[in-house]
């Protein structure tokens, strides 16, 4: 089985991307989803947040409050590296049983682990290939701004938090840039498609 890796900055597109190589026949685990539910409650990832911020991260129901932490880290580095020590290495031991059952039941498959800090976190060297999601930095703050309903200034901060997406480019093996739109990203993701699978038979 192939095992990819797929990353890029906030609100550059990536959901979109990994919809159209789930589309194509890609096994893809969605890096949110993985992050929630080690987070869940009853969890020892939610456990250790509370600990470390507080039980004001917390929603009522117990859940954690994901916009209270965002508020948090994005303002304070310090903080920010604290969560990510928590909340990695269970991501990625959950990343890791995720990969060892797709490659059971689909040995010639291709496996997509899509994860926002693949690179600051060093996840993607376990991988076989990286596939960098980027876009111009000016359509990247209008769509987070739109989407996350935050002022020009937050967005900038948020982008500003994260590493540079010239820095991501720089570990790619594969490019796609979502600036022209949905269907001009839909052929890059086909394109790429195709050369993964040749890398399945090589």
């Amino acid at each position: 089985m192939l095992k990819v890796g797929l990353t890029g900055s906030i609100a550059v597109g990536k959901s979109f991307v990994c919809d159209i190589f789930r589309e194509l026949g890609c096994h893809v685990l969605d890096a949110d989803k993985t992050a929630r539910k080690v987070v869940e409650p009853g969890t020892q990832g939610l456990a250790k947040i509370v600990e470390a911020f507080g039980a004001e991260v917390l929603r009522p129901s117990g859940e954690l409050d994901r916009g209270k932490v965002g508020a948090i880290v994005f303002s304070n580095e310090e903080k920010r590296q604290l969560l990510n020590s928590i909340v990695h290495p269970l991501v990625i031991e959950e990343q890791d049983k995720w990969l060892r059952d797709r490659e059971q039941a689909d040995p010639d498959g291709i496996a997509i682990v899509d994860a926002a800090l693949m690179i600051e976190s060093g996840g993607y060297k376990r991988l076989e290939k990286l596939v960098v999601v980027w876009c111009q930095p000016a359509v990247q703050l209008d769509r987070l701004i739109k989407r996350e309903n935050l002022s020009p200034e937050e967005a900038s901060r948020r982008v500003a938090a994260q590493m540079s997406q010239d820095e991501k480019k720089k570990f790619a093996d594969y490019l796609i840039d979502t600036t022209g739109g949905f269907e001009e990203t839909r052929r890059q993701t086909t394109e790429i498609f195709e050369q993964l699978k040749v890398s399945t038979r090589s």
